[in-house]
């Protein structure tokens, strides 16, 4: 007979069992891990999207910031280039041809003449740049200065035996010109009884600035001085105003000599013998007070200029070429020891300095 399997041990109540306990454990612990890392997560994404917005905001300021730094900086820029650039009102020397390759394209007849009036400029008369000069009413008077300066040429003959600061008021007291209180200074119309003090103080700084360059030996010197100076508007326009009155005050000696009876040169008799310049005060009317203003000097005024600085004045006429008047002197007989300063023009109206 078969033993009888006895019954499996019961278990004692009230106690769980290890490995139910155990299970519970691991899923307690498992549970509040992944809790907490769902909050550090969440804390981290907050804290790093709260980061992100404040960078963009920053970076969004930064960006306004320099933008509108960049605005004030291209204003200041601009600004100090309008301040302290130099307006030249002589220009540096380009080559002729390629100047005239440049301003005279086509095939219009005035074109093809200025195309070989330059050559002939440069192939025979040995001009192998230009010097631009500004166009205004000025331009002669600046172009004939540029090259005394430039050329430290010395003073006149005349204007070393006479102080020429003095002028204006031996006009009035010495030869009664009282009309001399309706000068202009370019587009200045009137000034009255201050014309005196005007005029000595636009002489004197003639005087002043002629006396330095011509005592400067250097050429480069004399080359970075001229830049300076001719880009100086208010200076530049009384050094021109200063001329116009010593061309005024050798036309009025000279119609002074001629009501006596003495000797002139020609080219006053020529001035007299027209019904703008009967004398000088039509002459400083219908000439001079308009020099500056509404228009530049007139051929029989390049005479007087040349006359009055002692210098032979040769302007190439470019419209003229195949004629005589192609190249013209300023005056046609000057002294032998006079210097020679050279300008062209397209037009009679405007000049330019061609440089040999």
């Amino acid at each position: 007979m078969a033993a009888r399997r006895s019954p499996p041990p019961a278990r004692e109540p009230g106690r769980p069992a290890a490995s139910t306990a155990g299970n519970d454990q691991v899923h307690s612990w498992t549970l509040m891990t992944s809790q907490a890392l769902d909050t550090a997560w969440r804390l981290v994404k907050g804290v790093v999207a709260l980061a992100m917005s404040l960078l963009a905001s920053i970076l969004c300021g930064f960006r306004g910031l320099h933008v509108q730094l960049g605005q004030q900086l291209r204003w200041w820029i601009g600004y100090l280039q309008r301040r302290f650039k130099r307006n030249l009102s002589v220009e540096a020397e380009v080559d002729v041809l390629s100047y005239c390759a440049r301003e005279w394209r086509g095939d219009a007849p005035r074109a093809k003449l200025m195309r070989k009036a330059y050559e002939e400029l440069f192939w025979r008369r040995h001009v192998k740049c230009v010097r631009l000069v500004r166009r205004d009413n000025y331009d002669a008077l600046r172009s004939v200065l540029f090259q005394i300066f430039s050329h430290g040429l010395p003073f006149p003959a005349w204007m070393r035996e006479k102080d020429i600061i003095k002028l204006p008021e031996k006009l009035l007291f010495s030869q009664g010109c009282n009309w001399i209180q309706q000068y202009s200074f370019g587009p200045e119309k009137y000034t009255g009884s201050n014309v005196f003090g005007k005029l000595r103080k636009c002489v004197e700084l003639l005087k002043t600035q002629w006396t330095e360059f011509s005592g400067i030996k250097d050429h480069h010197k004399r080359g970075s001085r001229c830049n300076s100076l001719f880009s100086d508007t208010l200076l530049e326009c009384k050094l021109y105003e200063a001329l116009k009155f010593l061309m005024l005050y050798q036309v009025t000696e000279a119609y002074e000599l001629m009501k006596t009876q003495k000797a002139v040169p020609s080219l006053f008799h020529l001035l007299f013998s027209q019904e703008t310049s009967l004398d000088p005060l039509s002459f400083m009317l219908n000439h001079l007070n308009a020099v500056g203003d509404s228009c530049g000097l007139e051929q029989i005024d390049m005479f007087i200029l040349g006359y009055s600085l002692e210098v032979k004045i040769k302007v190439f006429r470019l419209f003229k070429f195949h004629s005589r008047d192609f190249e013209i002197c300023y005056p046609e007989e000057p002294l032998r020891d006079w210097p020679e300063v050279a300008l062209l023009t397209e037009n009679d109206r405007h000049y330019h300095i061609p440089v040999f």
